[in-house]
Formats: C-alpha cells, sequence, structure tokens
C-alpha cells in the first residue's frame, strides 16, 4: 500500500503525475471543486462575521469518498491542486473534509505547489512542500461570499422589475455594461464625411503613390475636405499646379528597433488565440488545460506540454532562458540570440500567484515534433505558445523608415505637400518567428514592407494623376472575444481565471450574442444592465469592482483582513436592495419606449420587454379594454425600432385565402415563433419563410407536410389513448405518459392492444425533468386499467404503496428541484 497520498484537481494530471513519483505513491484527482456554499439563504452567515456554511458537491462525492478511504491509510497526504487562489481553496476543502471525517489525526498533510508538469518540477514541488496559505484561502472565500450575496440578494429585484428568471453577477454586471455601452455609442454615432487626396507617381523602379500633407498653406487635416466639390476643386488645382510631375523637396531616414512581446499570460494568449486561431476563450482555456496536464508522447507516455494557463506573470525561470538561448542559438544562429536574457515587468502586483509566464515546458519540443500525437486545436495552440516564447527571447528587429516630401508651389489657395513613405526590415531578428497580431491595422502597418525607390532631393518625380477618395467616419467596433478580455484587463475587472467565464455566463444567460464574432447585447441583456446602472450605479462602476478586486488580492498577500471587507461591502449594498425593491417601476426598469401613435386608433404604440421576450404594444393598459400585442422580429431590438417599423408587426395575423375544402388559411406568430393556420391545424413555419410575405400556395404546401407527417406518425391507433407511432428513434408505444421501445423481433403494425399494454406496464417510468425518477402511481393510465380487470383484489394494496412511494418521491423531487433552483441562484 502506497505510503504517500497526492491529490491534484483532473484524473489527466494525476496520470501524468502517476509515473514519476513511483509505488510509495497514490495519486488521486478531486475532479475540480469538492466542496460549495449550500444552495439556500443563509449560506453566507451576514450577522455571525460572514460564517459559510459548505457542504460536498453532488456530482464529486465519490472521488472524495476515495480520496478518505486513501488518506485513511496513508502516512502523509500531499495536496498538489492548482498553485492559484483557487487552487489554494480546494486543497483548503479537502483539508477541511478529510479533518471532518477524523482522518486528518496523527498524518502529515503538505501543500506542494508547481507551475509544470515534469520529473523535475514534481519531485521539487513534493521535496519541498509548504503549508497551506490561508491568507489565499481567505481571499477565495471572500470572493465566493461576495458573488454569493450579490446573486441570491440583486437576482430577486431583476425578477420583480425586469423578467423571472434573469440573474445578476458581482463580477459579468459590469462586463455586460461595458458591451451595452459600446452598442449605445454605435447607435449614437453620427457618420462624418472627409476626403483623402493622393498623388499617384511613375519611376522606372517603381511606382508608388504619396497622400496629400499639406493644403492651402497649411496642414492637411482629416475633415478639411468634407464634400465632394471642396475635393474636386482641391484636386482639380494640385494637378495644375504640378504640370505633369512633383519634385523631391526631402528625403529622411529612421533606423528603429522593434521588440518582440512578452511570453504570454492567460489574457494575452485568450487574445492572440481569438485574433489569429479565431478560438473562443473557453476554448482556448479548455485546450490550454490538456496541453498543461499531459499529452501522451509516444514512448514518452503522458508528458505536460506547456506551464500553469491561468498566470498573470510574464517572468521566465532561469532553466527556461537557458534552454531558450540554446534553441536560439542552434535553429536561427548566434547572432539572433542578445547578449542577455529579455527581461519583461508585469503589471499586475499579484504575479507572484503563479509564478511563470504560459511557456513549452521544453523549448526543445518543437511543433514539428509533437504535431503527430496532437489534436489539430492543440497543434495549433501549443504552436502559438511555443513561437511567442522563442520570439520573446530573440533579438530586437531592425526597420528602417524612408520619408520623402513633395513640395508644391503656386497652388491657388497656398502652398501644398506630400508624403511618402515605406517601411523596409534591415535585419529580421525575432519576426523570424512571431509577430503579435493587432485587433485594428494603422497607417504604420500599412507602410510595413512597402519599398520606395532610390529618391534624391530635387529630383522630379512624373505625376500620372491625382486621386481624392471619399471616406466616412466609422463608429467604434463592437468587442470581439479578445478586445473584451484586454478591456476587462485594462479596467481591472475579473482576474485571469475568470475572463473565459465572465463571457460564457453572459452567453449562457442569453444577455449578449455572437454576431460575426463580436458581441451584440440583446434586449434582456440592455434592460438587465440599463436597469443595474441606474439603481445599483456602485456594483456595476468600473473602478469600484477593480478597486474590489485589488482589496481580494491584498487578502490573498495577508495585507487585509476579509471580514472587514465583507462588512464594507454587504452593509450598504443591503440598503439599496431594500430600498430599490419598493421604489422601482417595473415598466422603467425595463427599458420600455414609447414610439408615437397608431394613426388607425389613435392609440399609444410602445415597445415592452415581456416574459417571452421584447414586444410591441397598442393602447394603454390603464385607460383600454382591450390591448394588442405583437412580437418583435428576429433582429429587431426595442431599442431601436421605429413606429412604422412596429406598426408592421400588427400585420398579423394575414388571412391568406381558403384551402380546396373551404378552410380559411392565416399566418401569424406565436409562443414558439410564426405558424401558418388551415381549419384547426397548425404548421410551423419553416426558417426561409417570413410571416410578413409568404403567400397562399407555400402556406398550403407546410400544412400538406405537417399532415403527411402526423398521417405517417400514427401506425395503429386502438382509440382509447393507447397509440404505436413513429418516433424520432424509431416506432414505440405510448399512452401519453409513458412510452415503451418494441421488441426487435416484432412488427409495428401487427401489434394487438394486449401486447401494448403489457409493455407499457413492464417500461421503466419516464425521467422527470430533474433526472429522477417520476412517481410510479402515475402509471399508465390504460395499462392500471387492465391490471385491474386482472388483478382485482391486489388494486388496493398496490394503489396505497405506489401512493405512499409517490409523496415520498414527489417530495424528495420537489426538495431537488428546489435545491438546483437555490444553486442557480447563488451562482449568479
Amino acid at each position: 500500500m502506497a505510503k504517500n497520498l497526492l491529490i491534484v484537481e483532473s484524473p489527466a494530471k494525476a496520470k501524468t503525475i502517476n509515473k514519476y513519483l513511483g509505488k510509495d505513491f497514490q495519486v488521486l484527482a478531486s475532479y475540480g471543486h469538492v466542496r460549495d456554499l449550500k444552495p439556500k439563504e443563509g449560506a453566507v452567515d451576514t450577522d455571525h462575521n460572514f460564517e459559510m456554511k459548505y457542504e460536498v458537491i453532488e456530482r464529486n462525492e465519490k472521488h472524495v469518498d476515495a480520496i478518505a478511504k486513501a488518506a485513511k491509510v496513508a502516512d502523509d497526504i500531499f495536496l498538489a491542486t492548482d498553485l492559484d487562489r483557487e487552487g489554494e481553496a480546494i486543497s483548503w476543502h479537502i483539508s477541511e473534509i478529510l479533518k471532518e471525517r477524523g482522518l486528518a489525526k496523527g498524518k502529515k498533510m503538505h501543500r506542494v505547489v508547481f507551475s509544470e508538469i515534469t520529473p523535475k518540477a514534481i519531485k521539487a514541488a513534493v521535496a519541498a512542500p509548504r503549508e497551506l496559505s490561508h491568507d489565499m484561502v481567505d481571499a477565495q472565500q471572500a470572493r465566493r461570499a461576495l458573488d454569493y450575496l450579490v446573486g441570491f440578494n440583486l437576482s430577486p429585484v431583476l425578477w420583480r422589475k425586469v423578467q423571472r428568471g434573469l440573474s445578476a453577477g458581482r463580477v459579468q454586471s459590469p462586463a455586460l455594461r461595458m458591451i451595452v455601452e459600446r452598442e449605445e455609442e454605435i447607435e449614437a454615432f453620427v457618420a462624418r464625411e472627409y476626403w483623402t487626396v493622393e498623388a499617384q507617381l511613375k519611376h522606372a523602379d517603381g511606382d508608388f503613390s504619396a497622400r496629400l500633407t499639406k493644403l492651402n498653406g497649411k496642414k492637411f487635416e482629416q475633415f478639411d475636405l468634407t464634400n465632394e466639390t471642396d475635393a474636386m476643386a482641391a484636386r482639380a488645382a494640385l494637378k495644375e499646379a504640378a504640370h505633369g510631375s512633383l519634385t523631391v523637396s526631402e528625403v529622411g531616414s529612421k533606423e528603429r528597433k522593434r521588440r518582440p512581446a512578452p511570453p504570454f499570460t492567460t489574457s494575452t494568449l485568450q487574445q492572440e488565440a481569438a485574433r489569429k486561431l479565431g478560438f473562443g476563450t473557453t476554448r482556448t482555456m479548455k485546450i490550454a488545460q490538456g496541453l498543461y496536464e499531459g499529452v501522451s508522447i509516444g514512448s514518452e507516455g503522458n508528458v505536460g506540454l506547456i506551464t500553469y494557463m491561468r498566470t498573470d506573470s510574464t517572468a521566465l525561470s532561469g532553466d527556461a532562458l537557458g534552454e531558450l538561448r540554446q534553441l536560439i542559438a542552434r535553429d536561427y544562429g548566434k547572432k539572433a540570440v542578445p547578449d542577455h536574457p529579455q527581461v519583461y515587468r508585469t503589471k499586475s502586483k499579484n504575479a507572484q500567484e503563479a509564478h511563470e509566464a504560459i511557456r513549452p515546458t521544453s523549448a526543445m519540443r518543437t511543433p514539428r515534433e509533437v504535431a503527430a500525437f496532437l489534436t489539430d486545436d492543440q497543434r495549433k495552440l501549443y504552436e502559438l505558445i511555443w513561437k511567442r516564447t522563442v520570439a520573446c527571447q530573440m533579438i530586437h528587429a531592425t526597420m528602417n523608415t524612408v520619408s520623402v516630401d513633395f513640395d508644391l508651389k503656386h497652388v491657388k489657395g497656398g502652398d501644398a505637400a506630400f508624403r511618402a513613405t515605406g517601411t523596409t526590415v534591415i535585419d529580421p531578428g525575432f519576426l523570424a518567428v512571431y509577430e503579435e497580431g493587432r485587433d485594428q491595422k494603422s497607417a504604420e502597418d500599412d507602410d510595413e514592407g512597402r519599398r520606395l525607390p532610390k529618391l534624391v532631393k530635387g529630383e522630379q518625380v512624373p505625376l500620372q494623376d491625382v486621386l481624392a477618395d471619399q471616406h466616412f467616419t466609422e463608429p467604434p467596433p463592437r468587442y470581439s472575444e479578445a478586445s473584451l478580455v484586454k478591456a476587462l484587463e485594462e479596467y481591472g475587472i475579473g482576474r485571469p481565471s475568470t475572463y473565459a467565464s465572465i463571457i460564457q455566463v453572459l452567453q449562457n444567460r442569453e444577455y449578449v450574442l455572437l454576431d460575426n464574432r463580436r458581441f451584440r447585447p440583446t434586449d434582456v441583456g440592455r434592460a438587465v444592465s440599463k436597469f443595474l446602472t441606474q439603481h445599483f450605479t456602485q456594483y456595476v462602476d468600473y473602478d469600484f469592482t477593480a478597486k474590489l478586486e485589488d482589496e481580494l488580492d491584498a487578502v490573498s498577500r495577508g495585507e487585509e483582513a476579509w471580514v472587514p471587507l465583507m462588512r464594507r461591502f454587504w452593509e450598504p449594498f443591503k440598503q439599496q436592495v431594500e430600498e430599490k425593491t419598493e421604489s422601482v417601476d417595473r415598466s422603467e426598469a425595463t427599458g420600455a419606449r414609447e414610439l408615437g401613435t397608431d394613426p388607425k386608433s389613435n392609440k399609444p404604440v410602445s415597445v415592452r420587454l415581456g416574459r417571452y421576450g421584447p414586444y410591441a404594444q397598442i393602447g394603454d393598459k390603464d385607460t383600454d379594454e382591450k390591448l394588442q400585442f405583437a412580437s418583435l422580429r428576429p433582429g429587431q431590438s426595442m431599442h431601436t425600432i421605429t413606429l412604422e417599423e412596429a406598426l408592421e408587426l400588427f400585420k398579423l395575423p394575414r388571412k391568406l385565402g381558403q384551402a380546396e375544402n373551404g378552410d380559411e388559411v392565416s399566418v401569424g406568430v406565436g409562443r414558439f415563433g410564426p405558424f401558418v393556420k388551415q381549419g384547426s391545424t397548425y404548421a410551423s413555419l419553416k426558417a426561409e419563410d417570413d410571416p410578413y410575405t409568404i403567400e397562399l400556395p407555400r402556406a398550403l404546401q407546410i400544412v400538406q407536410e405537417k399532415l403527411e407527417l402526423l398521417a405517417n406518425r400514427i401506425i395503429k391507433d386502438f382509440g382509447n389513448g393507447v397509440q404505436v407511432l413513429n418516433g424520432r428513434f424509431g416506432p414505440y408505444i405510448t399512452d401519453g405518459e409513458k412510452n415503451a421501445r418494441i421488441p426487435k423481433d416484432q412488427e409495428p403494425k401487427e401489434l394487438t392492444e394486449t401486447q401494448c399494454l403489457e409493455l407499457l406496464a413492464a417500461a421503466p417510468v419516464k425521467k422527470g425533468r430533474f433526472g429522477k425518477k417520476t412517481a410510479t402511481a402515475k402509471a399508465a393510465p390504460a395499462a392500471k386499467k387492465a391490471a385491474a380487470k386482472k388483478a382485482p383484489a391486489k388494486k388496493t394494496v398496490t394503489k396505497k404503496a405506489a401512493t405512499k412511494k409517490t409523496a415520498a418521491k414527489k417530495a424528495a423531487t420537489k426538495k431537488t428541484a428546489t435545491k438546483k433552483a437555490a444553486a442557480k441562484k447563488a451562482k449568479a
């Protein structure tokens, strides 16, 4: 039996580490978090120093039991979860569970941390353990308590004032505000026209262009030419003054050095993977986790290929620097190695929590060597990390920028000038390996790589033409995943380990949508953001959120106590929740807008947010008995819809005509989307059909398809509720409450009523919504009647037992549902 038990978070990591430590160690996985707050009100006791009530997470109970069983017989226990705050908290939770179960007495409990899964790093960590950091644990507990209190107290306010089922998060809400404010900027943006002027020049060594830099005796600014008339007049005057050529007035040359980008942090990895690979933040972190925990590399077995992927440090270890310099000299020549290693400063005060940047565990494992053992996604991400790390320790790139000025005298209105620029790479340095991506191109990027012919002062260069081009200013772009992560980092909102979850939560709640890889807020998202910004301003304030993160960091460093921090937050927050619950009007909270008056009825037209989404309304609920409602079309927003567009919505339902049998055919929009109705038959429109333009022939075709589907669905109907139907996964028997499979050797068309009842009686009970079995007393009605005929004496007993069981299971199901709803609420 192994003397030592080492606990990590994931089975993949356990598998990789297991082979490094030998038979004296048993390595087990906790499968992530082992305990969380009890999913009910009062789990954080605000009256007693924010005491927190935990319970083992249900899905991980068996893993906790396995750890407890192994701990019972082990001499030493090594807690080797991740090296950040969250990992420290998981180690603490495991130690607390073992203490509660009386399994820690007489045992030595060690905390070990490592930032890479290599034999050297693992053995060094085990040889030099430390105590648990209660400062880091306190910081994580405070974070969890804050998130719980915000979710449990703010979400119900949103339910009452905006829409049922909504939730608010301490860190997600400021991120949502960012996306909404950008959308409002875009909507408020008014484009401005401007014109640029360019000279097309001809030269024996290559044609090139020069842009206008001076006009009418002064520097040419962006909005000096704002209409076609002025632009064409300037163009004509410039051409006339040039007389077919421009004269070189000045030639300048400037050498500059460009440093490589620092090695990856979590944030920069997420940004670059989004720009260069098109990976979302969650996808990037999942792939990186796999590379960190270990990949099977042929005869080597499981090998951790990169260091820990949640970090805001740009530091590299001495061993890593030595290996990188060796590799660069070998593959790119000694001249590519700088005299001293490149050192990068990190902005984060808390970068010591994760010791190193994200780098390959061995730079000598080139992407080409490991490609055969990786998935396509793993290969792409590993190559990105490898190249960035190698490039960061190479010499700078040396660039040469040449600028040529052409003065133009005697122009109507005053002197003018043009300038041509080009940048060439003298020594690529690190650019031979890697170049950092950018969200937006600059004028400098356009000049890069452009070579100008050799020109001297006084030289006359033939002018082919002068071109004037019209442009319009553009609104700021919506956030991409890369630019949102960058903004979150710059504002200090969240930490490296939370960026992916912030984005995921906003998408899961349908507060934002990805539209062409850019975030667009939904109407619900905008309503939530507007409500929180107006009524809980402080709690979605960027500076307040960032300051709170800094305070949590201070707790993790032992510079601040967590309970006073919690008190400073909780008291004013609680007071504001109570006040706003009473004072805020629901219509105002949802962002309802009055658009104008309906010309037909002379009643007000407004747009509102309802239970099933945004809708338009004609009439006033306080004065009109009957109101008219219409759902907004896909792509429409209650924040931008016009009166004319809203009135169009009320053209539904539309009467299209009659079917051959005389049934009226109409089209409308219901809770589940647009539909065609013929008599009593309803059929959903296809994605390509528009309810506002669809014609009778197409509507009849859709109804016919539905009728054929229904006709083919029923194989047999016994008239008592029992049917043999064609389903998605083949034929089956049903009585409306219970389904039964048909044996493979049985022909569905030949089944008798008795056979169907027997199969229904023997079939397992359908699963309920939460995965629990529904009460057995609710047996199939038809099957129950048949059973009653066959065995009347047992009827009462069976029913009583079933009823008792039903009550118990109903209570259990209700309890589970309540628990899960509360858990969902707490996580908000």
